[in-house]
């Protein structure tokens, strides 16, 4: 119930335009008791300056930011005024995100711009660790794509499940070859302190743990 000590929004509305004052402020202030109105007849009772920030940006009257500035104090009189009117918000009412509520009080619209981009790659990056972890088998095979030691066979990626393949006598062998020292320094590589293998110009040919990987496979 709405307590009779409360003022009507238009009473508020009415104070604050009878201040006087430039036409565009105003038209503005006009223009958010409307929308503040239409938000309250919808049933909502959300009148935080982050919601309301958003819907008037979304009508093209201010910039929602705007709303956190210490010459928007009016606005901010007659938002609270909607907020007393409609009353407490309900458990059901939606919460806006945390990240929202952070990049409204970013008033520089390049720092503003930034921190969003952030945000949705952090997003993105944890939507993608969720399906990840949804997975019952993932495929891994850190080889640069297309490269590898001249001669050498083409090994077959492992999975998390464990399962390997059994190897034939010629394909053992060729992967025993594949990471012998003799046949490395014939062709110009070599392995390194970690299982990666380098050119003679040091550059790394197969990622760290190549060869310790290739002995895992052969059980050596």
């Amino acid at each position: 119930m709405i307590s009779a000590t409360i003022d009507h929004p238009n009473t508020v509305l009415d104070k604050l335009l009878a201040k006087g004052g430039r036409a565009h402020r105003l038209a503005r202030l006009t223009a958010l008791h409307e929308i503040c109105r239409r938000h309250q007849e919808s049933g909502s009772h959300d009148f935080s300056l982050a919601t309301v920030g958003r819907l008037v940006e979304a009508e093209g009257i201010l910039k929602g930011r705007v709303l956190y500035n210490m010459q928007s104090a009016d606005y901010r009189e007659l938002i609270s005024a909607w907020a007393m009117y409609a009353g407490p918000v309900t458990a059901q009412s939606t919460k806006p995100l945390a990240s929202h509520e952070y990049l409204m009080r970013i008033h520089d619209p390049a720092i503003r711009s930034i921190m969003q981009t952030i945000i949705g790659e952090r997003d993105k990056l944890r939507a993608e660790v969720n399906l990840l972890k949804a997975s019952t088998q993932v495929v891994v095979d850190r080889r640069p794509v297309g490269v590898r030691a001249p001669g050498a066979a083409i090994v077959l990626p492992t999975t998390t499940s464990g399962h390997i393949a059994q190897l034939t006598p010629s394909e053992r062998e060729a992967l025993e070859k594949s990471v012998s020292a003799d046949y490395l320094e014939r062709h110009g590589l070599r392995e390194g302190s970690h299982g990666e293998i380098v050119n003679e110009r040091g550059r790394t040919v197969f990622d760290v743990g190549f060869a310790r990987a290739i002995r895992k496979v052969l059980g050596t």
